[in-house]
């Protein structure tokens, strides 16, 4: 055990911040790190104990996991401290003489509203008002808990919430027969003994807490008077609530006290903190009155008393509401932050849990093993097409399982802290700009600020992140010789990737000149970093601002935009950023005849204009002419709605229908398959085809509905995009280097333009000139690049590229991806794949089939195992119909379906209450090719037919 003795608060640091010296963390059990990931598994386990109970009993609601039904509840008693509290008791709000006004709920222990006469504890929650601060003290009436620890306590909550005989041969295997005995005799004495009277009742805490400098304390309630019970022990009256009318009674007939008693820590083996189901004896730890707790005489039927008393329901008690110097102690308690906050947010509908069938718990742990066994020979996508789609089923299932690692900063150790505030008014029916308040139980989730996770573990490589040299890679590997054309897609398709990746992921950059990377330049090379510099024997690369200095906070870095798929590229990131872009206070977004305005430099103003070439331009022009559409619809259909309601409602849809564009359209363009065409579907709308539903009925019955239908769910971490999320997406070969201009009514020549014609300042003058209607068809018509080896633009590996502070650099982007990636930790190429259960390379030849690519990856590398990620998707050699490598796609089947099903604006908020039935039906109804014809008509006879408008256009005859 560790034993940090001789350490104050003040002193701790690292995984210890903040523990007290009577606190242990088992070292055998993983300490502080492994107890909070044991806390967020507890607190999904109190989630589905909440809904074992309510189908159990039949409710229409989610109701407190335990404690459901209150007995009285009222919110003006009085806690009166003691004029004779030993002076070291006197701490904080605990003054001598000090009258606290209390809120007291006295409830039954049992999650489920039954009669009072059943078998059950009784529970007494006080929340006492310490001067603008709360102070949760919540109390039993057995002087111990059942569970000695948190495990204990969840096996036990998670056995007893179903059928009791199952239950009990559960928690037999779950804590072992001693102990299972020991529980379950305990909440037998506990809940065997009748209840007459509860003014006549004593309540212990479960556990002690801080008590300023005086130490650990258990405290109790026990009655201020003699008076006797009314009727004798063997006589329960019927009434099924006779409880809450006696309890009703009494204070209608006078005050009712109890006196608030504390026992000190007298030393671990009398009094230990730990092991919260050891009592403290009172012959060793005498009881000392605290306060007198008193409820007055009052009619608690009026209906203010019972409006007082459903507000007093609707509260999250929890006994870390509390201030620093009363903080509870032990690991019960230290697990009741996260686990009574989550059953919470159950409660409240701000947090979600769907019960998995036992039929897909089976098929998957049968099948799982059974497929990673076949692919170790048979990848999927050469299985027949029934049994590829349950493969990438189950792989999903194991991405989801061993491949989400969360890297926000979180607390060493749970820290006293006071309850949250209501829920912002606005917050339940619309985005926030900066990603708060997506999931109303963590409001800072994936808000603009919030790290980037990992799918891997980092695999820093320091001493060899010049190694091989990233310039000689961009030269012999990276250099498009002659354009390789991606010939089942247009151009299109390479500006809306980027257009996404805009809405998703943004590092924030150190300026140029501050701890640079720097990478040195083959013999007899230099690179001139910026426009005006002298030429350098070093390219020197703007380096990413990490959240921390030391050790692996280097490796953790912000999201400078939100994470959520909702539009920031269009819309912005602040409220600020919002409102600029805005045609004055009205719900449209500012256009100068139809095409974005420009600022004083030059640029097109939206809601993120960096890397802006003219096929971004073309996309943001669109949807900002298609926000400003459905809000004249909006307008028309609901006349009484104000301006920002009607601009609220359209950023929804316009946010919402751009997810459905990238997920059942851009994604099948680019994998072209039909496994992916009927999975991105089934994401989205629910499968097709009897088979395919039997299928996913057997192994993932949530598919069955679409991800729309279902409710949030993160799979076991905060949602977050990922650092590997960003590796992958990095698709620059998709840009031509060369753009040929059409006339979009005849389909004539007009004019080619390279690539730094279209880029940056020059893009908005193009792009008026040209007009968006040639824009679009022209790039229709015209092919990206393959994602492969010697095709990145030669426009990008020598760019000139203005950052916030206006100063410009020159870069070559190939090499900055790759010194990206090697800085951030990605790991290299095999070990990325193998992290992805992909069996590892044996040979060169399992990477590309080109022999010389393969030669020059030997002459390069060297090992399989110094591959740059990057490099190794570029070479491998994809599946059948696939623009990129299976590598890449496993990535993405993990997070694709990830960003749809932690968005409550995607699924359970994606309803016609929220989005207005017009909107709601404005996104399932329309396309990327509706709303091309919706501003462009007279594209009807070039847009493919029978496949998105991703696919290439049919040329105008000329």
């Amino acid at each position: 055990m560790l034993e940090p003795e001789d350490q104050t608060a003040e002193e701790k640091t690292g995984d210890f911040a903040g523990i007290t010296k009577w606190e242990r963390y088992s070292d055998e059990r993983g300490g502080a790190e492994q107890e909070r990931r044991d806390f967020e598994r507890f607190a999904a386990a109190i989630l589905k104990v909440q809904d074992k109970v309510r189908r159990r009993s039949g409710a229409l609601r989610i109701d407190r996991a335990q404690h459901a039904k209150a007995l009285l509840s009222v919110d003006n008693a009085i806690l009166h401290v003691s004029e004779d509290l030993p002076d070291d008791l006197v701490a904080g709000h605990w003054q001598k003489g000090a009258d606290l006004a209390t809120t007291l709920r006295l409830s039954n222990a049992s999650g489920q509203h039954q009669p009072d006469s059943e078998r059950d504890l009784r529970g007494a929650a006080l929340r006492v008002d310490a001067g603008g601060e709360v102070q949760d003290l919540l109390m039993t009436n057995f002087p111990v808990p059942h569970a000695r620890d948190a495990e204990q306590f969840i096996a036990f909550a998670s056995a007893m919430a179903g059928n009791r005989i199952i239950g009990i041969v559960k928690l037999l295997f779950a804590v072992g027969p001693r102990e299972a005995i020991r529980m379950l005799r305990n909440v037998s004495g506990g809940t065997g003994r009748k209840v007459h009277t509860l003014s006549q009742e004593s309540f212990w805490s479960r556990g002690a807490i801080l008590w300023g400098d005086a130490g650990p304390v258990r405290y109790f309630i026990r009655p201020a008077s003699d008076e006797p019970e009314a009727g004798s022990e063997t006589d329960i009256p019927t009434d099924p609530n006779y409880l809450r009318s006696e309890i009703t009674k009494r204070v209608q007939q006078g005050e009712v006290s109890w006196d608030l008693c504390v026992q000190r820590f007298v030393s671990e083996e009398v009094t230990p903190v730990e092991d919260a189901a050891a009592e403290w004896p009172q012959d060793r730890s005498p009881p000392i009155v605290a306060a007198r707790l008193t409820v007055p005489e009052q009619d608690v039927t009026t209906l203010e008393a019972q409006d007082k008393a459903a507000a007093i329901g609707r509260l999250a008690f929890n006994p870390w509401n509390t201030q620093p110097g009363f903080r509870p102690l032990g690991n019960l308690n230290r697990a009741r932050k996260a686990v009574y906050a989550a059953s919470a947010a159950h409660r409240a509908r701000k947090r979600f849990y769907e019960p998995i069938p036992l039929r897909n718990r089976i098929v998957t742990a049968v099948l799982a093993p059974t497929f990673g066994f076949i692919n170790r020979w048979r990848p999927w996508y050469r299985l027949p097409h029934l049994v590829a789609l349950l493969n990438l089923s189950l792989l999903r299932h194991q991405l989801r399982k061993e491949n989400l690692i969360d890297r926000e900063p979180v607390e060493p150790n749970p820290q006293a802290a006071q309850p949250d505030g209501p829920t912002p008014e606005a917050a339940w029916d619309g985005r926030f700009f900066d990603g708060t308040q997506n999931d109303l139980s963590v409001p800072e989730m994936g808000k603009v600020g919030a790290v980037f996770g990992r799918n891997l573990t980092p695999d820093p490589r320091p001493d060899d992140i010049n190694t091989p040299n990233p310039v000689e890679i961009s030269q012999q590997l990276l250099y498009r010789k002659s354009f390789i054309p991606a010939t089942s897609l247009n151009v299109l398709a390479a500006a809306w990737i980027q257009f996404q990746v805009h809405d998703w992921v943004q590092h924030a950059r150190r300026p140029l000149g501050e701890n640079d990377l720097e990478v040195p330049m083959p013999e007899g090379q230099t690179w001139k970093n910026t426009p005006k510099g002298k030429k350098e024997s070093v390219m020197r690369i703007a380096g990413d601002q990490p959240i921390g200095t030391e050790g692996d906070d280097r490796l953790t870095f912000e999201n400078t935009v939100s994470h959520w798929w909702d539009g920031s590229e269009i819309y912005g990131s602040s409220l600020q950023k919002s409102d600029r872009l805005r045609d004055g206070t009205g719900p449209m977004l500012r256009l100068e005849n139809g095409y974005l305005p420009e600022n004083n430099l030059g640029m097109e103003v939206t809601g993120f204009n960096e890397s802006w070439w003219l096929g971004l331009s073309a996309l943001h022009t669109l949807f900002a002419r298609e926000h400003n559409t459905v809000c004249d619809a909006l307008r028309r259909e609901y006349r009484d709605w104000n301006d920002e309601r009607i601009y609220q409602t359209a950023r929804l849809v316009i946010s919402a229908l751009i997810a459905k564009i990238h997920t059942v359209e851009w994604t099948p363009a680019i994998l072209a398959t039909p496994e992916i065409d009927v999975a991105l579907n089934a994401n989205w709308s629910g499968p097709a085809g009897a088979f395919t539903r039997m299928g996913l009925w057997l192994q993932e019955a949530h598919a069955l509905r679409g991800i729309p239908e279902t409710l949030p769910d993160h799979h076991g971490a905060r949602y977050c995009l990922t650092e590997d999320f960003v590796t992958v997406y990095r698709l620059h070969p998709l840009l031509p280097d060369d753009y040929r201009i059409h006339d979009s009514q005849t389909g004539t020549f007009r004019e080619k333009l390279e690539f730094n014609d279209i880029q940056g300042i020059r893009t908005d003058e193009v792009m008026r000139r040209i007009g968006l209607s040639d824009v679009l068809y022209s790039m229709g018509n015209a092919h990206p690049g393959a994602i492969t080896l010697h095709n990145y633009p030669r426009a990008l590996q020598h760019f000139s590229r203005t950052s916030h502070d206006l100063k410009t650099e020159i870069i070559d982007l190939s090499v900055v991806d790759i010194m990206r990636e090697r800085s951030r930790g990605i790991p290299r190429y095999n070990k990325f794949r193998q992290g992805l259960h992909k069996p590892p390379i044996r040979s060169w030849e399992e990477i590309t089939a080109n022999g010389e690519d393969v030669r020059l990856l030997k002459d390069i590398y060297g090992s399989f195992d110094n591959i740059d990620t990057m490099v190794g998707l570029f070479a491998e050699t994809p599946p059948p119909g696939f623009g990129f490598s299976d590598t890449a796609f496993r990535i993405f089947i993990l997070m694709a379906t990830r960003r749809l099903q932690s968005d409550r604006f995607l699924t359970v908020d994606f309803r016609p209450e929220i989005y207005s039935p017009l909107g709601l039906a404005w996104v399932q109804e329309n396309t990327m090719t509706s709303i091309i014809l919706r501003h462009f008509p007279e594209f009807a006879s070039v847009l493919p037919t029978g496949q998105s408008a991703f696919a290439p256009w049919r040329p105008r005859q000329t």
